[in-house]
């Protein structure tokens, strides 16, 4: 079942000179894949996770989640939309420090007025499954950044959103940290069927997805699957970015 369609896409940013960000992109993402995406800066990897998240409007084309057009709901039915259909992980956790870990978990179910013994429920039984159970009354400023992103990727799924997009969420971790986070990623992928859009300039990271889709100028330049196993697809996008250019400090383990 596709949960994410996306048809001729295009986004033009007006100004002095005008700047077309995308052109003409298509995109499906089915139910319970997780795919990455990834583009040397600039290709407009960002610019299309803006317009799946609801927060950019495109200039043509059509975004379906679920079937719904977002862009056709009204501003609050937009609001509740992104808050129930939609989960999100940020390279910079986006965590309230004047929360506790659990409270900033459960945040999404507080808003939509769940009862509390279905929240206790739920976080129990997911921040088992991510390993913070220990935590959970903790402060965000007394945790690490490996177990702020863990918290950060409860409160994403908390919800059981249709949809999770999760944008460098390894970008300020450390590479102990960064693998604990994408093996916990593909495990709710693979064990819940948690449908996953990923953004990212880490190979290892994508290498973790079932599909990686390669961006340049803001077209689809190519798109490539996991095989049989990590290491072969891991060479895989290696090789990709490679062939796609840009700088080589944008792609940490990539000699161009």
């Amino acid at each position: 079942m596709e949960i994410l369609s996306v048809r001729n896409l295009g986004k033009i940013y007006k100004g002095m000179v005008s700047y077309e960000a995308l052109s003409n992109l298509d995109l499906s993402i089915n139910q319970g894949e997780f795919v990455g995406i990834m583009g040397p800066s600039g290709s407009g990897k960002t610019t299309l996770l803006n317009m799946i998240s609801t927060i950019d409007k495109p200039t043509s084309g059509q975004i379906r989640i679920d079937g719904e057009d977002p862009y056709q709901l009204s501003q609050d039915k937009l609001a509740l939309f992104r808050r129930r259909e939609l989960g999100f992980v940020f390279q910079s956790f986006n965590l309230l420090n004047t929360l506790t870990v659990k409270e900033n978990i459960v945040l999404p179910l507080t808003l939509d007025g769940v009862g509390i013994k279905e929240m206790n429920s739920r976080v129990d039984v997911l921040a088992d499954k991510l390993g913070i159970t220990s935590i959970l009354d903790k402060r965000t400023f007394e945790i690490s950044g490996g177990q702020a992103q863990r918290t950060a990727i409860a409160r994403a799924l908390i919800h059981q959103p249709k949809l999770v997009l999760a944008d460098e969420p390894t970008g300020n971790l450390d590479s102990k940290s960064a693998r604990d986070v994408m093996e916990i990623l593909e495990e709710r992928n693979r064990e819940d069927q948690a449908t996953m859009m990923l953004v990212t300039h880490d190979p290892v990271a994508a290498s973790y997805c079932s599909r990686v889709i390669f961006i340049k100028d803001g077209q689809l330049y190519n798109e490539i699957y996991y095989g049989d196993n990590r290491a072969a697809f891991y060479q895989k996008i290696i090789n990709v970015l490679s062939l796609l250019g840009g700088t080589g400090h944008e792609f940490p383990s990539v000699r161009i």
